[in-house]
């Protein structure tokens, strides 16, 4: 019998077998990728170089060349960019009133779960009449792309867009791919109008990017993009970063389970069949000392891969990335998933909270077999864009500080700028900035008055809703 998940013996495979899976930043061309790219740029041409001529067409000839990415990649053409908000409350009227209620119930639980988070300006006044601080303030306008092509994802609006609200965004613009009809999917319009949004942009892929990084006739130009898409999105990222912000680059989405003797297999094997769900090149993992359960998991998988509508993504995945790794311990697990830096990890463990503190680098923590992370994709609240890649090393999940910058404030008192000058000369003089000495000295030997009253950081400025 052939087994749809396999089975590795030791940390030392494990670690060649994680390895792997990090070897490529981005995932291969197959030939069906090459082809298509062939038909529309009647050239060989590969992806980054498609890429960066779709954000050159955009760049120079606007909605012109937005009208005709779109009808060549996604069959739509278009005389509106945008679904108003008319085509927005027909949608979500039209939608099933358990979906509206699931989407309301998610959305609440993701505002709360946001509007928790810890922000705020904030200004110091010391004993010689000086001051220091931060002005923490939201980004004027954010552009949100909600992915669309294999499946519609109405829960990654909620996800995106909501934190943005709570951290006082004055702009969110929304872009997310057409059908063939012109409009998105309903419950993508839906999800817009429980949220509040009275546009959505019909734009997907790097077209879209673009149309945020740089602006058209009828897309503004956005300070930041968010949000995860396939690997056209992910390119164009990269190339417009440093000209407009982003949040990360997203790849293909990804589960660790650490679980040990006591873990249901059922449970287990449901966990890596829902990841490997989303897309051919996901990742769905399992790490544990116990090879009965490693057996059990195995099998199980076995059991319930035929039984589900998406088997043959699934089955792909699985083939692909997927694994069930048997280790000695609980330690050479962990150890393993730090050095992996899942976007997921979920722990399937009799005492789970132990572990918690030694997680190093994951994008979150599922803790116990009471949930699984599909429930987090859609109604615990924390936003489930998160850290792929290995980038859970050094990146956070989407969170509302990431629609935040901050503006420090220097207003040192005059025996503060007295004293603390000698030693900023002595730096500048180090650094061959003569200049830069002289003027320290000069505004110390002024003996300037502070000249200013005592505001609170209310008066100044503040971060929006969360305050």
């Amino acid at each position: 019998m052939n087994e749809s998940i396999r089975l590795i013996e030791g940390l030392e495979a494990g670690r060649d077998h994680i390895a792997s899976l990090r070897a490529g930043v981005e995932p291969p061309v197959t030939p069906a990728m090459r082809a298509r790219l062939r038909q529309l740029f009647g050239r060989e041409i590969s992806p980054r170089e498609a890429v960066a001529q779709i954000v050159a067409d955009v760049r120079c000839r606007g909605d012109a060349a937005l009208r005709q990415y779109t009808r060549l990649i996604d069959g739509a053409d278009l005389d509106m960019l945008t679904a108003d908000a008319n085509a927005i409350e027909a949608a979500y009227q039209a939608t099933h009133v358990q979906l509206k209620e699931a989407l309301h119930l998610a959305s609440d639980r993701i505002r709360a779960f946001h509007e928790r988070e810890p922000g705020g300006s904030w200004l110091e006044w010391d004993d010689e009449g000086g001051a220091l601080g931060q002005l923490v303030r939201p980004l004027q306008r954010v552009g949100v792309y909600v992915p669309g092509g294999r499946a519609a994802y109405p829960s990654s609006l909620l996800m995106t867009v909501i934190p943005a609200q709570v951290a006082g965004v004055e702009e969110i613009v929304v872009t997310t791919p057409p059908g063939p009809g012109g409009l998105p999917a309903p419950s993508i319009l839906a999800a817009a109008r429980v949220v509040g949004l009275e546009q959505v942009f019909l734009l997907g892929g790097a077209q879209a990017v673009a149309a945020l990084a740089y602006g058209t006739e009828s897309v503004p130009r956005v300070d930041k993009i968010v949000g995860a898409g396939g690997l056209f999105v992910t390119l164009a990222k990269k190339q417009v970063y440093g000209d407009v912000g982003i949040d990360g680059l997203h790849g293909p989405t990804e589960t660790l389970l650490i679980a040990d003797r006591t873990a249901n297999a059922t449970l287990a094997a449901a966990d890596l069949l829902a990841q490997a769900e989303h897309d051919p090149l996901a990742t769905a993992l399992l790490v544990t000392p116990s090879q009965l359960l490693a057996k059990n998991v195995q099998s199980e998988v076995n059991r319930q891969l035929p039984l589900l509508d998406r088997a043959d993504i699934i089955a792909e995945a699985l083939q692909g990335q997927g694994a069930i790794i048997v280790v000695a311990d609980l330690d050479e697990a962990l150890t393993l998933s730090n050095e992996y830096a899942p976007e997921h990890l979920c722990l399937l463990v009799a005492d789970p909270w132990p572990l918690v503190g030694r997680v190093h680098n994951a994008g979150g923590v599922f803790v116990g077999q009471q949930v699984s992370e599909a429930l987090g994709d859609y109604v615990i609240g924390p936003s489930h864009v998160m850290p792929t890649g290995g980038t859970a090393r050094f990146a956070s999940p989407l969170h509302v500080r990431e629609f935040l910058k901050v503006t420090s404030i220097f207003a040192p008192g005059d025996a503060t700028t007295k004293r603390l000058a000698p030693a900023a000369e002595a730096i500048a003089r180090a650094e061959g900035l003569t200049a830069h000495a002289g003027a320290v000295a000069a505004h110390a030997a002024q003996g300037l008055p502070t000249g200013h009253s005592r505001p609170s950081i209310g008066s100044i400025g503040s971060v929006g809703s969360i305050g």
